[in-house]
């Protein structure tokens, strides 16, 4: 057999306190200090925590929360979505993991005695290994920290500030410093006790070995001293680094991992329903307190990256709404009224003090407004609620609650919401559509298909809930036509309920008035439930968001299904054949509600990859980075007078891939890329087309026109 020399000899190794043998006691009382400083800072911060904020639980199920806790806070899944900041961002924590374990791991190297055995962790090729790996995840420690700095300071990209302004403070420059100040001493030390000790196998250390040849001629004496020097401002950097973390943008370490734990369990966009209208003497949020704590927390966990800002359509338009600035002003409000709300709270437990002490430590706090001062109005009613900035944010913050708590407090509490927006509203109550067309009039779109309602005959296994849009909206109802005709093609059993269907009201809930939509949500729940209705499919992802997700609060329980779930199982089971060619160039725009909301990404694709004829391509903005049509959030019903129109820059988008066609699946995305094609001046080149209208063209069941024709219809 062929004999294998071993890596090592078994004596490789190092004296862990080399040239420092005397200083543990000192070491040791430095980091006591810097561990108390560190507690202290922790529990202030604690104490401002728990001043302010409703209650809220955020601790049960507590094994789905330590998987998110793993997931995001350990393996941060959602901070690698991007490259440039993920690789970046990944390289110091992993790195600076890795070496803490490394460092704890060195401070355990232990002797157990004979008669037992001898033996140490740092030896032989263990120690080899050990020192190797050591040296790779130092190294991409300063790789990060340098790409860190690159970006922050000569790319400056717009997401790390705001309109063109860098958001960099003095906070962000020690962080990187102190943490490029521990990886690069602790190099140095390295590199100056191999140049001493100079043992045959520190070629393992390969960035110390390295750095070691440069000190050629220095005396071994001076060399010793160095180190000294080194040892003293290495520990210096690294129990600084840890007494500066609560009380600086790293207590992100703490906080981002923890948000992530309390991360909302309930389904995404979900919004929690005002209980009791009878009894509250205001509605919604108009003072921070009234957020509740976990809501405040998330400012805590905010790392102002711009992910959410990088995004959102607000922002971009021109609108002076940004979710990083929402998020860091309620930071700021917070940080200024906790102190007061301390105090308050210590004089409250002395009965002596009640009277007289707490008022004024009251009054100490800050007098500002949160709803029109602190977040002003322009930027609480630019949110489309499109969730980008929940998707793809990167500490799992919420942003979008907060916005419409704070706007049911502007609605409910003051009455103060845009005129339009009130119009739309009485629409809703009088009639249940936007439009305030008369209600009688909702069934008339079906008149000449023969599609019964559920008063004719209940027993089908589908209500077909068609939806204010597909029933009073000129454009609307074509799709409402097509997607029956696919249904009836197919064999499916369905019915509606025609005059006896409401508006599902989720236009009402995102503009903040939550007792309207209650109200409209509750009249519906009452048909369908005298109905029996099991089974729902709607063509509108609004309608299909509040029935899937929002209904159940109010005994409204159903399978829910959007109309692209339903078209692609007919598909897939062979029920529907699509047979005639649709050619162009077609690109599919991406719904809010229908993606982000509710991850139907796959579906329509599958559809129109399943067209003959037609080439399908994707926009640079698409899946969960879609770019939002501008309707979300009641914005369809409110003028757009700042900025840029958020549907013209969608449609410039889909011009940019040379689409004829913009394929949706959802009528206000429908309405606003039609309009987006008609500002944009291509109603000759360029269509807007629901997916039930191709897959109808596809079938034979609509007549086959050139995209510009249908356009011009």
């Amino acid at each position: 057999m062929e004999n294998v020399t071993p890596i090592g000899l078994g004596n490789e190794g190092r004296e862990v306190f080399w040239n420092a043998q005397h200083f543990e006691p000192i070491l040791f009382l430095l980091t006591a200090v810097a561990m108390a400083i560190f507690a202290y800072g922790v529990y202030r911060r604690w104490q401002l925590w728990k001043a302010m904020g409703k209650s809220e639980v955020r601790w049960d199920n507590v094994g789905k929360r330590i998987m998110l806790l793993i997931k995001d806070g350990l393996l941060q899944v959602k901070t690698w979505r991007d490259p440039y900041p993920g690789i970046m961002h990944g390289l110091i924590f992993f790195g600076f993991f890795v070496l803490l374990f490394g460092a704890i791991f060195d401070a355990g190297e232990f002797h157990i005695t004979e008669p037992l055995f001898n033996w140490s962790f740092l030896r032989g090729n263990f120690y080899l290994g050990f020192s190797f790996v050591m040296e790779v995840f130092g190294l991409c420690v300063i790789i990060g920290v340098l790409l860190a700095l690159f970006r922050r300071y000569v790319l400056k990209p717009d997401r790390l500030g705001y309109k063109g302004k860098p958001d960099n403070t003095a906070d962000d420059a020690i962080a990187l410093i102190l943490i490029a100040g521990i990886i690069i001493t602790g190099f140095i030390i390295e590199s100056l006790r191999i140049y001493v000790t100079n043992p045959p196998w520190e070629g393992w250390s390969f960035v110390g070995w390295t750095m070691a040849q440069a000190y050629t001629g220095i005396d071994f004496e001076t060399a010793k001293l160095l180190h000294k020097i080194s040892w003293w401002t290495h520990t210096f950097f690294a129990l600084g680094f840890i007494a500066y973390i609560p009380y600086s943008r790293l207590l992100h370490i703490i906080t981002t991992p923890a948000n992530h734990f309390l991360s909302s369990l309930k389904p995404a966009g979900y919004l929690e329903p005002i209980r009791d209208f009878e009894n509250a003497e205001s509605f919604g949020v108009g003072k921070l307190e009234e957020f509740t704590w976990k809501q405040i927390f998330d400012s805590e966990a905010c790392t102002r990256c711009g992910r959410c800002q990088d995004g959102c359509p607000a922002y971009l338009s021109g609108k002076p709404l940004s979710p990083k600035k929402v998020v860091q002003d309620i930071k700021t409000f917070w940080l200024e009224k906790a102190p007061a709300a301390i105090k308050a709270k210590v004089a409250q437990a002395a009965e002596a003090a009640v009277a007289t002490d707490a008022p004024a430590a009251t009054d100490a706090a800050p007098e500002k407004a949160l709803v029109g001062e602190v977040i002003d109005g322009h930027e609480l009613w630019a949110c489309t609620n499109c969730m980008y900035c929940m998707e793809h944010c990167s500490a799992s913050i919420e942003h979008v609650p907060k916005i419409i708590n704070m706007r049911q407090y502007k609605v409910l509490t003051e009455a103060d919401f845009a005129p339009e927006l009130q119009l739309t509203c009485r629409n809703m109550e009088n009639n249940s559509n936007p439009w305030g067309i008369g209600a009688h009039l909702r069934a008339d779109w079906a008149k000449e298909l023969g599609i019964k309602t559920l008063a004719e005959n209940p027993d089908v296994e589908y209500l077909f809930y068609v939806g204010c849009s597909g029933s009073f909206d000129d454009r609307g109802k074509k799709v409402s036509v097509a997607f029956a005709k696919i249904l009836q093609a197919a064999g499916v059993s369905f019915g509606i309920l025609g005059n006896e269907e409401g508006c599902c009201g989720d236009s009402a809930m995102r503009s903040g008035n939550e007792y309207l939509f209650q109200a409209l949500a509750q009249a519906n729940i009452a048909v369908m439930n005298g109905y029996g209705v099991k089974k729902i499919i709607t063509i509108c992802p609004h309608g299909y968001n509040a029935l899937k997700k929002d209904y159940p609060n109010f005994e409204g329980v159903y399978e829910v299904y959007h109309h692209t779930e339903i078209i692609a199982g007919l598909l897939a089971s062979g029920k529907i054949k699509l047979t005639n060619p649709v050619s162009g160039v077609f690109t599919y725009h991406d719904s809010c509600f229908l993606g982000r909301y509710n991850e139907i990404y796959q579906q329509p694709r599958q559809i129109l990859s399943a067209i003959p004829g037609m080439k399908l391509v994707e926009m640079e903005r698409n899946l969960s980075k879609s770019f939002c049509c501008g309707a979300g959030g009641a914005r369809m019903w409110m003028e757009e007078d700042i900025g840029d129109r958020i549907n013209n820059m969608r449609t410039k988008q889909a011009m940019e891939v040379n689409a004829d066609t913009v394929a949706v699946a959802c009528p206000f995305c429908l309405t606003m890329i039609s309009d987006g094609i008609k500002d944009n001046q291509m109603t000759e080149k360029m269509v807007s087309l629901d997916i039930s209208e191709i897959v109808a063209k596809a079938m034979g069941l609509e007549e086959t026109k050139p995209a510009v024709d249908v356009c011009a219809t």
